[in-house]
């Protein structure tokens, strides 16, 4: 790899190792390049599912355990998931929910995780009886005309058909309490309920909707309950593959949330969903001031380590240590019920992001070199240049047979002729606009055409 410069041999090794050091990150001696390079790679772990579990409450917890069960190749990891789930449900009311996971289940945990029959029956009955009464009041209540009764016997609803797993239900009740909101603070927890109830069914596009609808009542907006708002938007914008959006949304999300928000989500996933949308569409310069640089989410980024160390390196160009971390998370990141289908497009895009940034200060670069720093064969870079080279992504040209990468710089002489005779175009267009208009009052065209008139 031949530089613009020369750079002292130790640097050069750590260049090799493991990319290039960022123009105003080089390390100014070699003692820090040793202890760089001497940085323990985190290995990847298999999921801790109790402590997993334990992140989240409600109905999402138990969907994330059964989403970790129906995607795990580990058969010992899906029946402790499916242990977990069995026991949360029968703390509540579900009892679809619960007789599918009884069928996940099939008997391989013993006789104590199968169906129990008299359980289903009993809350099943209360449940008609509760919606018995809960209608009896709701018609009361319209009979009287009290508005402040009615939104809370549509919100009792909602709630009784949420915790029932009816949410398309829940939904509807949910929004019907709209009409009778009274003061703010009613329509902001209509829209919470309403966003709760979209992300379950995984309809986004109501989410966004109802974030707006909750933005636009600032005055009854506190902290906590800005920070769910934007945890909500990031969700619906990472859905919608608007990475950039979804980082942005994540990465203002305030330390206000603290586990407040555990039905949707966790603090270690606004960091883990927040940093990776952040290096797969920031540049180098917003990497720095909205994430490095950001107080408010370097606390997030404090719970998951990791992702804090592989924005650390993706930012200083330790490229090998960056998607080694990279690695050991994609196994996990596969098992969470929100990002899993958006890993390989991130990882991409995140590599590509590399790839430029490694080949961006050198006239070139030996692929070889290259190559060994991202873990990957001459000739599988080479198909990656070749890509980033036809997206015009990277100017550059490839040596096939000495496997060189070459800078394709723009010709300065040819620009500079270019810009005189656009300028000299220009000019010549102002001059002949100007004697027109000169010729025009000199022989007071206008003034005739108007007596004409």
């Amino acid at each position: 790899m031949d530089g613009e410069d020369d750079a002292p041999k130790s640097l050069m090794e750590e260049m090799y190792a493991n990319g290039i050091e960022g123009v105003d990150d080089a390390p100014s001696s070699s003692t820090s390049t040793t202890i760089r390079k001497n940085r323990p790679i985190i290995s990847g772990e298999q999921l801790d599912i109790e402590a997993y579990a334990a992140l989240y409450s409600g109905r999402t917890k138990i969907m994330r355990l059964i989403f970790l069960a129906d995607h795990c190749d580990n058969s010992g990891m899906q029946l402790e998931a499916l242990r977990m789930a069995y026991d949360e449900l029968k703390k509540g009311e579900n009892t679809q929910l619960f007789r599918e996971v009884v069928q996940k289940i099939d008997g391989r945990l013993g006789p104590n995780y199968s169906t129990d029959a008299t359980w289903c029956a009993m809350v099943d009955r209360k449940a008609d009886q509760r919606k018995d009464k809960l209608e009896s009041e709701l018609n009361a209540y319209r009979t009287n005309l009290i508005k402040e009764s009615i939104r809370m016997g549509y919100n009792d609803f909602g709630d009784f058909y949420y915790a029932h797993g009816a949410l398309g239900d829940a939904f509807k009740s949910y929004v019907r309490t709209r009409d009778y909101c009274t003061t703010s603070k009613h329509i902001i927890q209509m829209c919470l309920s309403a966003i709760l109830v979209s992300i379950e069914m995984g309809q986004f596009a109501h989410v966004t909707s109802y974030v707006s609808k909750a933005e636009q009542t600032p005055e009854a907006l506190d902290p906590p309950t800005i920070a769910k708002l934007r945890c909500a938007a990031g969700l619906a914008h990472l859905e919608a593959k608007k990475y950039k959006l979804a980082a942005r949304k994540f990465l203002e999300v305030g330390p206000e949330l603290g586990n407040s928000y555990s039905e949707v989500i966790a603090p270690q996933d606004v960091a883990t969903y927040g940093g990776l949308c952040a290096l797969a569409s920031f540049d180098r310069t917003e990497l720095k001031n909205k994430v490095i640089d950001n107080i408010n989410f370097r606390n997030f980024l404090e719970l998951v380590p990791e992702v804090r160390e592989l924005i650390n390196d993706f930012y200083s160009s330790h490229y090998a240590s960056c998607l080694e971390y990279l690695g050991n998370l994609k196994s996990n990141l596969m098992l969470d019920i929100h990002i899993h289908d958006h890993v390989e497009t991130l990882y991409d895009q995140i590599r590509s992001k590399a790839l430029i940034q490694y080949t961006h200060p050198f006239v070139s670069v030996d692929m070889r070199m290259m190559a060994d720093a991202f873990k990957t064969s001459v000739a599988g870079l080479e198909k990656e240049l070749e890509s980033l080279i036809t997206d015009n992504q990277i100017q550059a040209r490839i040596d096939s047979h000495n496997k060189i990468l070459y800078a394709r710089h723009a010709d300065q002489r040819n620009a500079t002729f270019q810009r005189v005779l656009q300028t000299g175009n220009e000019f010549d267009w102002d001059v002949r606009a100007m004697l027109l208009r000169a010729n025009l009052l000199k022989h007071e065209y206008n003034l005739r055409a108007s007596r004409k008139i």
